[in-house]
């Protein structure tokens, strides 16, 4: 016998507000029934059977190729057939699900259809932010609880649709999405593991680095923003929830809760927040591809608008200075850790809104043009490597060598993420770009000593990260329509961005 809740059949909407309040309906349903029972599990009553509750779905049919025209990469399925997906969290991403329904409704004039699907949703993602039920069983308790709930299924969340390698079964709808449910349940809670963030902070665009001076940074700029009035932040971030509301701005309730962390997360969040979500989030990534590859995974869900990296690199030229920037238009692939799911054949292009971006920042940051710029700031092939120690290896009678292999593919400067996190936008549809610094050059002998380094972060950080900052307002005012390239999206692409 299951317990479930009550069934919510599915209906046809031509009307994206009310397709919209149905998916909330659904899910606050299931979630509601999920809660109850496991508070009643908690307390040590006998659930009345198995329980269970399912996801909303999402599902749109067409029998034609035609569609309206559009300049969009996204918002339009394929061609006929039946598309559907599952759909999770819709208070955090109820302008997201909006947006997406009102253009399939106007590409296509098909009705869309919502009900509630079979996939269950694990107990484990039914849990309010500061809900923590399941730390209060024993180990026995615990136990039982993997035959009374459902718990994650890793075959429901892998990513084979993004990856392009999903095979529909027999008469199974095509997605309409690049993320099931579960997956998106999954990388949230990862999200908060890693960064010490809730999901509902971060913001449109993100920004990684692998320095904490670059976070230091940061941090000081965010606290300055609250002070003043006039600015266009309402808060700012910090991990454990700590939320710094801009002078003058009433505090809300959920702020009371927000508490600094005994120690920092793996790699911690902070979030210049603005109303309408397009701020900045910076997150410190940490040093290396594995780091990279991991925080983008799931950062990847919240279908952010674009991603840069700003961090350090071993410039690879001998015209190049220590503090001279890398505008990267290319990247060469020795982090591995993406392999699998982008082969080594697959080109990373550049994005040329991103680049113009960073390179109209760079100019008015630094205040040089033309050759002065030219001068500072090099635009070329980066390449990221996951041996931290590549210097070290023999070059003596080896047929192939990291110094030739970065040679041949004309590569001005090396680091460990920058590759890793472009392949990843790459692979996710989110819009990408890097802007590194030179902070040694390994080749020529020039290695940070503790003195260097430190007057070369002291100099740099602060000007680095005003560009990259300076990079995103220029993207946020462009407007992200003209954001999301083409480039990206496959032959047979899903209608979500």
């Amino acid at each position: 016998m299951s317990s479930v809740p009550h069934y919510i059949a599915p209906a046809h909407f031509d009307d994206a507000h009310a397709a919209l309040a149905q998916v909330q309906a659904i899910y606050a349903s299931s979630v509601a029934h999920l809660r109850a029972a496991l508070q009643a599990f908690v307390a040590g009553e006998a659930p009345p059977g198995h329980v269970r509750a399912c996801y909303p779905f999402v599902r749109v049919h067409t029998n034609t190729n035609a569609r309206a025209a559009s300049t969009l990469s996204y918002g339009f399925v394929a061609g006929p057939g039946t598309y559907e997906t599952t759909l999770t969290r819709p208070d955090l991403f109820a302008d997201y699900y909006l947006q997406q329904f009102k253009l399939l409704l106007r590409n296509h004039h098909v009705s869309i259809e919502v009900g509630t699907s079979s996939q269950p949703i694990p107990a484990h993602f039914s849990l309010a932010e500061n809900d923590h039920l399941e730390g209060t069983l024993d180990a026995q308790r615990r136990v039982l609880m993997r035959d009374q709930f459902d718990l994650p299924d890793l075959a429901a969340m892998d990513d084979g649709i993004a990856n392009g390698t999903y095979e529909p079964a027999p008469g199974a709808a095509l997605p309409l999405s690049l993320f099931t449910a579960p997956r998106v349940d999954y990388s949230l809670h990862r999200l908060r593991h890693y960064t010490g963030c809730a999901p509902e902070h971060f913001q449109n665009f993100v920004l990684f680095t692998n320095y904490q001076f670059y976070i230091d940074e940061f941090v000081r700029l965010g606290h300055a923003a609250m002070q003043d009035a006039d600015s266009e932040y309402s808060a700012f971030v910090e991990p454990g929830n700590v939320v710094t509301r801009r002078v003058g701005s009433a505090v809300q309730a959920a702020d009371a809760l927000g508490v600094v962390p005994p120690r920092l997360p793996q790699m911690p969040a902070y979030h210049l927040v603005r109303a309408d979500g397009a701020g900045i989030t910076m997150v410190n990534i940490g040093v290396g591809p594995a780091n990279a590859k991991t925080i983008t995974d799931h950062v990847a869900v919240l279908r952010p608008h674009a991603w840069i990296m700003l961090g350090h690199c071993a410039g690879l030229r001998t015209t190049q200075q220590l503090g001279d920037y890398v505008l990267a238009h290319g990247y060469v692939r020795e982090d591995h850790v993406l392999d699998e799911e982008l082969p080594l054949w697959v080109p990373i292009p550049a994005l040329a809104e991103v680049q113009v971006a960073l390179q109209a920042a760079v100019a008015e940051v630094t205040q040089l043009q033309g050759a002065e710029l030219k001068h500072i700031m090099r635009t070329g092939t980066v390449a990221s490597t996951d041996n931290r120690n590549w210097e070290l290896l023999p070059f003596n009678n080896s047929i192939s060598t990291p110094e030739r292999r970065f040679s041949q593919s004309r590569a001005i400067a090396l680091d460990m993420e920058s590759a890793t996190i472009a392949a990843n936008g790459f692979r996710f549809r989110v819009p990408y770009g890097t802007l590194l610094c030179v902070s040694d050059k390994p080749l020529h002998g020039e290695i940070k000593l503790p003195g260097m380094a430190n007057t070369f972060y002291r100099e740099r950080v602060d000007q680095h990260l005003r560009i990259g900052m300076r990079a995103v307002e220029l993207l946020r005012a462009a407007g992200i329509d003209q954001l999301h390239s083409r480039k990206l999206r496959s032959f047979s692409e899903v209608a979500f961005q």
